[in-house]
């Protein structure tokens, strides 16, 4: 049945124009000699026949609803052999579909995302041909080389089209090529981004907590508006949560939306989402970096931070691990201070400034002390173990070697710490044991 719709949708748009050269030729002729001008003046039957028969294929790319009075005054320009003419009925169809595309996009929204002020209808048909393919090109309504392809037509039909005093003629070729860029770059089917009105949107997200279906309905929104957009979006809404007069609805919104599109967010956006947090440490904006922090970690997105800061995060964090699993109750409290050194270590590698800190806090956790270890927290030290890089292996090893450490001491003061270290030692992988502590493992392994 697809089959069938597909068929009967190529049929109903193929475009079979009739043979014209039999009846225009001699028309052409006598109207020429009646004027008293060379017939040369206008094009060749030669030209006409080849343009017509090339025609249909160029304008295959118009959709059916833009095949409208200028059109048919194009074909007919063609047949009389007026090229010029014809490209610039062309030319003006695909203006006022570009103007059209801007409509779609929202007027209102034109204003926010660039820096024309009060724009409206009249101002968008008041723009000249050059400043509206501009327009177009920073809307992403069309792209660099359709920018630069309606450009060059743009500057045939200045010079070349009946619309001016032309400087010379164009043939047949020239006349196709430009109907096809025309056809493909401003008329054709291709997608018509919708830009999201800003402020709404900011408003959104300060009113109140999104349901999901709100929620689904601006991801939606996003899709549909342009990448540039898109990246303008996403920073103001690591502003919004960063900003700490933001309601913790506003922020939680903001960042949720942004979650859907962790995996996805374009170079650029990663740039100028590094570029505003590095603004924060540089204006001493202590709050709004420490949120900014938690923005990248909440995306995991960490290993876009320097490794100064990524040290900062996994020192601070250590220390409040070991802080709660050597104080009161530490088998209860545990869990979630290692759930975030686990999320911490597992977005990027570790700097090498970390290192000694991160491993001689999980496995002192991970082994316990005389009494056992927390339960809930031990999957978080044993995922983190089994990912050791052959450095962190190493620095492991030689702590179960120490005296001056709690992690040394407990391994040879107790012979449960005893048993669980060499338990860890087990899911370490043989590859990942330098040649330095290869002896130390293999003696926890006999």
């Amino acid at each position: 049945m697809d089959e069938l719709n597909k068929l009967e949708e190529k049929r109903m748009n193929d475009i079979n124009l009739p043979a014209v050269i039999h009846n225009t030729s001699p028309a052409l002729i006598a109207l020429t000699q009646a004027l008293g001008v060379p017939r040369d003046v206008i094009a060749s039957d030669d030209e006409i026949q080849a343009a017509w028969g090339n025609l249909p294929r160029a304008m295959q790319r118009i959709p059916p609803e833009l095949r409208d009075k200028g059109m048919a005054r194009m074909c007919v320009a063609v047949a009389s052999g007026l090229f010029d003419s014809a490209i610039n009925y062309v030319w003006n169809a695909s203006e006022v579909e570009l103007r059209n595309k801007i409509k779609r996009f929202g007027l209102n929204v034109v204003e926010q995302v660039t820096t024309k002020k009060d724009f409206d209808e009249s101002k968008l048909n008041d723009l000249k041909s050059a400043e509206l393919l501009s327009l177009c090109l920073q809307l992403n309504l069309i792209t660099e080389d359709g920018y630069f392809f309606l450009d060059q037509c743009r500057d045939i039909r200045n010079n070349f089209s009946a619309a001016h005093p032309t400087i010379g003629d164009i043939d047949d070729h020239e006349f196709i090529v430009f109907v096809s860029r025309c056809a493909k770059y401003a008329l054709g089917n291709e997608q018509n981004p919708v830009g999201v009105d800003i402020q709404g949107f900011m408003n959104a997200l300060k009113v109140g907590r999104f349901s999901q279906e709100q929620a689904n309905e601006w991801i939606q929104r996003l899709n549909n508006t342009h990448q540039a957009q898109r990246e303008l979006l996403f920073g103001s809404m690591h502003g919004i949560y960063c900003d700490p007069s933001s309601s913790e609805e506003a922020r939680l919104n903001a960042l949720g939306i942004v979650q859907n599109y962790r995996d996805t967010l374009s170079p650029a956006t990663r740039s100028q989402l590094i570029d505003r947090h590095q603004d924060y440490i540089a204006g001493g904006d202590g709050a709004r970096h420490k949120a900014s922090q938690q923005f990248f970690e909440k995306l995991g997105l960490l290993g876009l931070l320097g490794d100064s800061e990524r040290h900062a995060l996994i020192s601070n964090a250590c220390k409040r691990l070991m802080g709660v699993h050597q104080a009161y109750d530490n088998f209860y409290n545990e869990p979630p201070f290692a759930e975030r050194v686990f999320y911490l270590v597992s977005d990027g590698a570790i700097p090498d400034t970390a290192k000694n800190e991160l491993v001689t806090t999980v496995v002192t956790c991970a082994v316990g002390n005389q009494y056992g270890i927390s339960n809930a927290a031990t999957p978080f030290y044993h995922h983190i173990i089994r990912n050791f890089s052959p450095a962190e292996v190493s620095i492991m090893l030689t702590l179960s070697t120490t005296t001056d450490t709690i992690l040394g001491h407990r391994v040879r003061s107790y012979p449960r710490c005893h048993s669980a270290f060499k338990e860890l030692a087990k899911m370490i992988n043989p590859s990942s044991v330098p040649t330095a502590t290869r002896s130390i493992y293999e003696q926890w392994l006999r």
